[in-house]
């Protein structure tokens, strides 16, 4: 099974996307600042997938690649005890954003919009933890569609997917933003309240830069219910 003409024209475009582009000349290092306004202000139309407590003290964004080893090494390693420990304790909003290298990155990042919001997560996930399955293949089209199958697409879905223009080309500007505007070097690079963190991390080094941050007295939003007062849980029904 081929990418078909349609897929291919889309792809193809991501395929040869950063070499045209290139690398920003102003290149941030670990630790600098970018402004938090400008993160917060992702371009290319392209709604943020956000998990965790939106008033959160904290925003971790990651601009991942799904072809990177070292994404699906945070991904299938870090990111659940990071969860855990950050996002359901509603310390953290963590996004994670788009950074096509190449044409199978734009590939799964088109399905994972096209999944829907609820499900964008699950798809990203999914194709890291198979990411030696369908990177190492010599039939890429194939392997990604046997993933995809599993995550409920058909033969029509996925080729609309892999042919949505207007997704494809919020990927590429969200790419374009983080290289010119961010100065993002590589992949995964992480930003803690603006930030600059290069490259995999551990759940402790994350740590390191997230706990300075939060407030001696937070209170998590599910806790924070708990401790209302009975007589507001007792209001009566409208």
């Amino acid at each position: 099974m081929k990418f078909n003409r349609r897929e291919t024209i889309i792809l193809a475009a991501a395929a040869s996307a950063v070499s045209l582009s290139g690398i920003s000349a102003s290149q941030a290092a670990e630790g600098d600042m970018v402004d938090q306004a400008a993160l917060m202000a992702p371009a290319g139309g392209l709604t943020d997938k956000v998990e965790g407590n939106a008033e959160a003290p904290v925003t971790v964004i990651e601009y991942a690649s799904p072809t990177c080893p070292h994404c699906a090494s945070f991904h299938n390693t870090v990111y659940e005890p990071f969860k855990e420990q950050y996002i359901d304790t509603g310390k953290v909003k963590f996004i994670v954003r788009p950074f096509a290298r190449n044409a199978l990155d734009a590939a799964i990042f088109l399905l994972a919009e096209a999944a829907g919001e609820e499900n964008y997560h699950n798809v990203v996930a999914t194709y890291f933890k198979t990411q030696n399955e369908w990177g190492m293949s010599d039939k890429p089209r194939d392997a990604i569609y046997s993933v995809a199958q599993q995550l409920g697409f058909t033969e029509e879905s996925f080729s609309a997917a892999l042919t949505n223009q207007e997704v494809f080309a919020g990927i590429e500007a969200q790419r374009e933003q983080a290289l010119d505007e961010f100065g993002l070097t590589g992949t995964p690079t992480f930003y803690v309240n603006g930030k600059t963190l290069s490259g995999g991390k551990t759940l402790e080094q994350l740590a390191a830069e997230i706990d300075p941050l939060v407030p001696a007295d937070f209170v998590a939003p599910a806790a924070a219910d708990a401790m209302a007062p009975a007589a507001d849980a007792m209001a009566p029904a409208n």
